[in-house]
């Protein structure tokens, strides 16, 4: 059970799922993720499932913000999963009060 749903996002919110679900979308993945940083840039990714590289979706979205000089990260969807601890860690890395949630259908959860 979801203690929120879709109509508790904000505006800017609203667009890092947009995002995410896009860039999920893009290359028929079933999860993806958007981050914000600190002046509004936004960085979406789906998940990346090489042979040589794997990257949750979160993961992927947190290193195109560090590369491109992001210090600070103000919030973080993830589309697709319930959770995504591996990539929350790296969203954390950066910034450690960023408010991350997850959204599967209609249910949306903040991410511990």
């Amino acid at each position: 059970m979801s203690d929120l749903d879709l109509n508790d996002l904000d505006a800017e919110d609203a667009k890092l799922l947009t995002l995410a679900r896009g860039a999920a979308g893009r290359v028929s993945q079933t999860t993806g993720a958007a981050v914000r940083d600190g002046i509004g840039r936004t960085y979406a990714s789906a998940a990346v499932d090489l042979p040589s590289l794997r990257l949750t979706a979160l993961q992927a979205a947190v290193a195109q913000a560090f590369a491109a000089g992001a210090e600070v990260l103000e919030a973080a969807v993830v589309f697709g999963a319930e959770s995504d601890d591996e990539g929350l860690r790296a969203a954390r890395d950066i910034s450690s009060d960023v408010a991350a949630y997850s959204v599967i259908r209609k249910e949306v959860n903040r991410l511990a």
